[in-house]
């Protein structure tokens, strides 16, 4: 089969790719001829006349042939005769017309009469050719009616792609998420697009002809003037200018009207008619697109609510309140009056945080913000920093003692207790206060003066206020230099360990001791840890601070072992910050393993609290502890916030007893519930009892007599160094003993 194009077909305007394929089809294959006549040597004939034109012929002898070969394949031309054997050349153009076969057909007959020229005219044959005709006649009828067909079939392509392309034209900017119109010379709508109904509720109908003036809000009246009277074609023309819009959104039953009003970002664009005489555009109107950014400005206001907002408890944030304390400053540098800033601390806090869990905790401070809200002035700001601390500036002071009376507003609506579902919490607030201009003229000063001030009042037992002082300025460097010598004294070797024994009051001998840290400072002298860990724990010092103590514990204990006191058990202390580190466990095997120390002589000292905070996280690190052979004691107990449903999952072998509790013996005939039950809980649990702090002999005999055996406190012995506490078990272990103790027969 050839299928290389006809030289003689016409040029045909390019078919874009893609569009009407059937079309393109039909216009890029070989013209299909088909030849019907019932004489061979006829079809013969013809087939030579058509020779070389690059044709695709398929014959026929009879009507029947010919419609088959019609219903399988598509031709452009049939040259027909009207005298068949079997049907007439009429009746099968009769089929074509009835099957809407897209085919021309050229009739080709011998009959002179009028009658069938007519007929085959009237159903449609393109020509009436008369047998016999010649080659250039047939050639010339032939390659006008395919060129004829290609020009139609070119024709129906165009106007398909026309009908199309409106189609997509209408159904893009209808369906824009963009609100579209045109307006004309004098600002009124001459097309607006679907949109314009879904985002404004105004139909097609009721805009067009309206001024735009009818849209939009009063405010932006003037800025829209110059927007929908753009005139500008280029660079010049308005882009993304933002304007607010009318919405109607529909009618009740009692026709009450509900207009609100959307903001767009809107680009326009002049129209111009090209006046070909005075070769000068004629402006006609604006082409404009709107885009609905509503959405938009209302996250973009959130964002800028919470870039200058606490989430949690709605108050401004640090940066808001630097902001607010600048334009505070400015104002009473020019008024030549005060101003006062103060910084809150909520004490205890960290406690209640820890014990009842983070949801609390935040509960806790947004309960605390709406107390400290109620006490304000209006103008006054308060914010929160961070954590559990809160800032306040009091514009325009008067004097002191309008600062004075809002702190005491302060602390006295934070003595009130707060329910956090069920749990009665009850915290105080260090408050430090700093005076503009006094205290400091810039914004760092002034929180910097009045957080001095704050720690003041922490460091002189909490709950209360200070104003800023030169004097605290002294105070607080002496702080930063003890932390800065606390990280040196762990590099100087400047920490010891010291014990504090534990008596058997029974027997009068010694059972155990509580390891305690102390610090031997270059110029202070000894420090107890009281002084000096709170920094630690601030300055994220516990953590190396602890890996010492276990090692020096550890090693301190090869040395009395030596000395023959494997009887005694120590204690020391765990921070939570060390116990809530994945690796303690294995730093405390290991050091026990370095220097031959038996995990029975050690139990691990910790706050009732950590067992509260996290109790299954407790008990998986408890029980590693456990396991290794090293028991657990639960420090100062009762101070805490306890629950003793919890109190029996976890493996504690020893309570003891807290000395804020034993301080409180003042009768040894007097009743004191809460020793009493703590004694209680260790005999039902069947743990071991030491008394904390045990400073008389009242206090002693009132434990002895309640059922509490083993006691600690000055009423014994004093904490003392490694050297002296070998001394003091020389005394209650004579040599003998001692070896016997060595070798497993001494006292437990």
């Amino acid at each position: 089969m050839n299928l290389s194009t006809a030289s003689a077909a016409p040029a045909l305007p390019r078919i874009e790719e893609g569009t009407a394929p059937a079309l393109q089809f039909e216009l890029d294959v070989l013209p299909r001829l088909l030849l019907v006549d019932d004489e061979p040597l006829l079809l013969a004939a013809l087939e030579d006349m058509l020779e070389g034109r690059n044709y695709h012929i398929v014959r026929a002898s009879c009507g029947s042939e010919a419609l088959e070969h019609l219903h399988k394949l598509k031709f452009d031309l049939v040259l027909l005769d009207l005298r068949l054997p079997d049907m007439s050349g009429h009746q099968i153009m009769d089929v074509i017309n009835e099957k809407g076969m897209d085919v021309d057909v050229i009739v080709m007959s011998g009959d002179v009469g009028i009658d069938a020229a007519i007929g085959a005219l009237k159903r449609g044959a393109y020509d009436y050719l008369r047998k016999p005709c010649s080659r250039e006649e047939l050639l010339k009828t032939v390659t006008n009616a395919l060129a004829q067909r290609r020009l139609e079939l070119a024709n129906q392509r165009i106007a398909s792609q026309l009908e199309n392309s409106e189609k997509l034209y209408r159904y893009l900017v209808d369906s824009s998420p963009d609100l579209i119109y045109t307006l004309n010379h004098e600002g009124r709508f001459t097309f607006v697009n679907d949109r314009a109904y879904q985002l404004l509720g105004f139909t097609r109908e009721e805009l067009i002809g309206k001024h735009y003036s009818i849209l939009v809000h009063d405010e932006d009246l003037e800025r829209a003037r110059y927007v929908f009277n753009e005139r500008r074609v280029d660079e010049r023309a308005s882009r993304n200018v933002e304007l607010r819009l009318k919405c109607h959104s529909g009618t009740d039953a009692d026709r009450t009207f509900n207009n609100t009003l959307m903001t767009i970002s809107l680009n326009s664009i002049g129209m111009h008619v090209p006046d070909t005489e005075v070769r000068k555009l004629e402006f006609f109107g604006t082409y404009g697109v709107a885009r609905d950014i509503t959405d938009r400005k209302r996250a973009e206001e959130v964002i800028s609510y919470q870039a200058y907002h606490d989430i949690l408890t709605d108050l401004p944030n640090r940066m808001l309140f630097k902001d607010r304390l600048g334009l505070a400053v400015i104002q009473a540098k020019r008024r030549a009056t005060e101003l006062a800033v103060m910084f809150i601390d909520l004490d205890r806090f960290k406690l209640v945080n820890d014990t009842l869990g983070h949801v609390k905790g935040d509960e806790l401070l947004q309960q605390v913000a709406l107390r400290l809200k109620e006490c304000l002035r209006r103008g006054d700001t308060l914010a929160r920093q961070g954590g559990d601390e809160f800032t306040i500036v009091l514009p325009e002071l008067r004097d002191r003692d309008d600062a004075r009376n809002i702190a005491d507003k302060f602390l006295e609506c934070l003595h009130k207790p707060f329910d956090l579902d069920g749990h009665e919490v009850h915290i105080s607030a260090s408050i430090g206060i700093a005076v503009y201009p006094v205290d400091g003229e810039s914004i760092d000063e002034l929180l910097r003066h009045a957080d001095i001030a704050m720690y003041q009042v922490k460091a002189l037992g909490k709950n209360g206020h200070a104003f800023y002082d030169r004097a605290m300025l002294d105070v607080s460097h002496q702080k930063i230099a003890l932390e800065q010598a606390l990280r040196r004294a762990l590099e100087l070797d400047e920490l010891e360990m010291y014990y504090q024994p534990q008596i058997d009051v029974v027997t009068g001998r010694i059972v155990g001791a509580e390891g305690l840290m102390r610090w031997n400072h270059p110029q202070r002298g000894v420090l107890m840890a009281g002084e000096f860990l709170p920094f630690a724990e601030d300055n994220g010092l516990m953590l190396p601070i602890s890996d010492w103590m276990i090692t020096a514990l550890c090693r301190d204990m090869q040395i009395w072992n030596a000395a023959g006191g494997q009887s005694i058990r120590l204690s020391l202390n765990l921070s939570p910050q060390y116990l809530d580190r994945g690796d303690f466990f294995e730093k405390m095997r290991g050091a026990l393993v370095r220097y031959g120390i038996s995990p029975a002589q050690i139990e691990v000292e910790i706050t009732e609290n950590i067992c509260i905070r996290n109790p299954q996280y407790a008990i998986d690190q408890l029980n590693k502890l456990c396991q290794l052979g090293v028991s657990v004691a639960i420090d100062d107990f009762g101070t805490g916030y306890s629950s003793l449903s919890y109190l029996h999952r976890f493996p504690i072998h020893t309570i003891k007893i807290d000395q804020s509790f034993v301080k409180v013996i003042h009768d040894e005939q007097g009743h004191y519930p809460v020793i009493l039950a703590i004694i209680s809980i260790a005999r039902g649990l069947g743990l071991h009892l030491i008394a904390e702090g045990v400073e008389t002999e009242m206090q002693a005999r009132y434990l002895k007599a309640n059922g509490c055996m083993t006691m600690q406190g000055y009423l014994f012995h004093h904490p003392v160094s490694l050297a002296e506490f070998i001394c003091v078990l020389e005394e209650h272990y004579p040599v003998p003993e001692r070896n016997a103790v060595a070798l497993g027969q001494g006292p437990a």
